[in-house]
């Protein structure tokens, strides 16, 4: 059985991972919100801040992956300025719908049926479902969802690709670098 110390020093080491990974999620996501990019639909972002709500999933599950989708926007809307407005709300149940939907998708990765990409693709289309029926349920207006749904579905695709991509990477990468800080621990 693992003693105290031990298990307090993992837990530490936990949290400074996520914490590491909540700050990455809160400048991507700032850097993003400031940035204008030329997109065929109002308001459409890359959503670079999901590539570490994805790798948090990978590594840490879907508690953590929680975590960093909910303090990232929180986080981020108070240094984008918009704390509990309405890109708050979007942000907010867009990042849990999308993390719960990647989690479970991400069973179906573990096995072999899917890959990552595709979880990726599927994050990004129910972020983009979840922000447009917010907005619409906020506006109360259904034409929204209607209108745009099919342009920020058809972009999901290679946003989410991009986004799987970069994930695929840096959880090789990370994976990596957790395995020799743990490593030189035991010594």
């Amino acid at each position: 059985m693992p003693s105290a110390g031990f298990q307090v020093r993992n837990r530490l080491k936990h949290l400074t991972y996520l914490a590491l990974l909540i700050t990455f999620a809160v400048v991507i996501h700032t850097v993003e919100a400031a940035m204008p990019l030329p997109m065929p639909v109002p308001g459409v972002r890359i959503g670079l801040a999901n590539i570490i709500t994805l790798l948090t999933l990978i590594l840490f599950g879907l508690r953590s992956g929680l975590i960093v989708a909910i303090i990232r926007s929180v986080l981020g809307s108070i240094f984008v300025g918009g704390l509990f407005g309405f890109g708050f709300w979007l942000s907010v149940t867009a990042g849990v719908i999308s993390c719960l939907a990647m989690a479970l998708v991400l069973t179906l990765q573990k096995k072999g049926l899917v890959s990552l990409i595709s979880v990726s693709v599927i994050g990004a289309a129910m972020h983009n479902l979840t922000q447009l029926t917010m907005a619409s349920l906020i506006i109360a207006s259904f034409d929204l969802l209607r209108g745009y749904f099919p342009f920020l579905l058809l972009l999901s695709v290679p946003t989410g690709i991009f986004t799987g991509l970069a994930a695929n990477y840096l959880e090789g990468v990370t994976a990596r670098m957790i395995k020799q800080t743990n490593g030189s621990d035991s010594g």
